[in-house]
């Protein structure tokens, strides 16, 4: 039987001290993770990287899979999975919805990596 994958609540930022300060307890390694894993993919680093570039007002779902050759449908799968860990949110105008990376996660997560960072 296979083991059930524990329910976290990722979208907030990661509040833990950093990885360099001592050694981090079993829940605080799975959340950070969890986000890490968001991002360990090509497309969704070129993704963030583009959003990084636009963050006011965001960018369109329509602009970005054109500008990484991807469908819509793929792109908004890769957009969960940095939306769901919290480094980006979704604003729908009309029938669009317009993404931008939630900075404060962003900076949290680069903290726990490195605390010199920021």
């Amino acid at each position: 039987m296979p083991k059930p994958l524990p329910v976290l609540d990722t979208t907030s930022a990661v509040r833990c001290s950093p990885i360099a300060a001592g050694v981090v307890d079993a829940q605080s390694a799975l959340e950070i993770a969890l986000r890490l894993k968001a991002l360990a993919d090509p497309v969704r680093v070129q993704l963030m990287s583009l959003l990084l570039a636009e963050r006011e007002p965001g960018v369109c779902t329509c602009d970005l899979a054109p500008a990484v050759g991807l469908s819509e449908a793929t792109i908004s799968h890769h957009l969960k999975q940095l939306r769901d860990a919290g480094l980006i949110e979704g604003r729908k105008k009309g029938t669009n919805t317009y993404y931008r990376p939630v900075l404060e996660n962003l900076g949290a997560l680069c903290r726990v990596i490195d605390p010199t960072c920021c």
